[in-house]
């Protein structure tokens, strides 16, 4: 096993017990943590797996956090490699096997608990220590302008009377688009196989369907369709958050559309192998914690208009088996899960 250095300080512990154990990104208060001396704390060298390629959401991720660790001088040094393949499982099959490895750290999230449920695989999130939730993004849907559904209703009240009508451009089957559009129908009393759901590689392909009037609607992360909706070219009907959204504040919210209780994003955390001992999750946890109040960290979320999500430790651990009964629930629905 590598060794790495680990040494944990009373001034990390308390920025730990301070601020890592907020039930939400809106419960906790990013800047809680800004004045508790923390700075003592150093996780030696570390490898951190993005379980996708170059360039992608993952990827951007982890090196967000290499960046951030580096700056802040939580660590010796970071890396980032990449082992793309099979929604992030492949990263998962990798990782999970190396109980008690030091210095190691993975990129996890919504489209990797997908991945294991559609894929049927044999190791799971719970072969992991879970460290922090870090970021989210929140799904819009949006209609072409022009298109004469002006709120959500108007959209699912066609869907409920004719739900092949209404075609509906997303993300791969499974993804979060396809996740979130069949809770919401089940909010609406439509059998979520009845959505006609028409998946795109990408973002920009679903835009230049919908700005051509391919389909009737469609569904991404905000920031995918950021751009056109503030041009006026599209018209967010809904953001799946409780709050509005720092970059889309005018679109109507769960909260706004008589779903309180419906709260989604496409999240992404970062986890240990599993037989860590309990000094090294404690330092992988103070790390982020004091990582989270940076000023470096808050410049990061602003960039790249990432929700603030942090939560921590076991109260992680236990928002994933939630999480996850509520994706495997939708999967399953949508025919699906393995």
């Amino acid at each position: 096993m590598r060794s790495s250095k680990i040494i944990l300080a009373m001034g990390a512990i308390a920025a730990l017990a301070l601020t890592g154990c907020a039930n939400s990104a809106t419960e906790a208060d990013p800047s809680a943590s800004a004045g508790v001396e923390a700075e003592a704390v150093s996780i030696g060298r570390v490898n951190i797996i993005a379980p996708a390629a170059p360039g992608s959401g993952w990827d951007q991720s982890a090196r967000a956090v290499q960046d951030a660790l580096q700056t802040s001088g939580l660590v010796d040094s970071a890396e980032v490699t990449n082992v793309p393949g099979a929604s992030g499982t492949v990263a998962l099959a990798q990782v999970a096997p190396q109980s008690g490895e030091s210095g190691l750290l993975v990129m996890s999230g919504l489209a990797m608990m997908s991945g294991i449920i559609t894929n049927g695989t044999s190791v799971s999130l719970d072969d992991l220590t879970p460290i922090a939730r870090l970021i989210g993004e929140s799904e819009v849907i949006v209609v072409p302008e022009g298109s004469p559904y002006e709120d959500i209703d108007s959209l699912f009240a066609a869907i409920k009377k004719d739900p092949a009508s209404i075609s509906i451009a997303g993300g791969s089957a499974g993804s979060a688009d396809h996740v979130f559009i069949g809770l919401l129908a089940q909010e609406y009393g439509i059998d979520p196989t009845e959505i006609n759901y028409v998946p795109f590689s990408g973002g920009g392909e679903a835009t230049t369907a919908l700005l051509g009037n391919q389909v009737v609607a469609g569904i991404a992360g905000t920031g995918e369709f950021q751009e056109m909706i503030l041009a006026g070219k599209l018209n967010g009907l809904v953001v799946s958050s409780l709050e509005p959204v720092d970059s889309l504040p005018d679109v109507p919210t769960m909260t706004d559309a008589g779903f309180p209780n419906l709260e989604f994003a496409n999240w992404r955390s970062i986890m240990a192998p599993p037989g860590i001992t309990a000094a090294e999750e404690e330092a992988y946890i103070a790390a982020i914690v004091t990582m989270h109040a940076s000023a470096g960290w808050k410049e990061i979320l602003s960039t790249n208009s990432w929700q603030d999500l942090l939560i921590t430790g076991s109260e992680f651990g236990d928002w994933l088996t939630t999480e996850n009964e509520r994706v495997t629930g939708i999967l399953t629905d949508l025919g699906l899960a393995q």
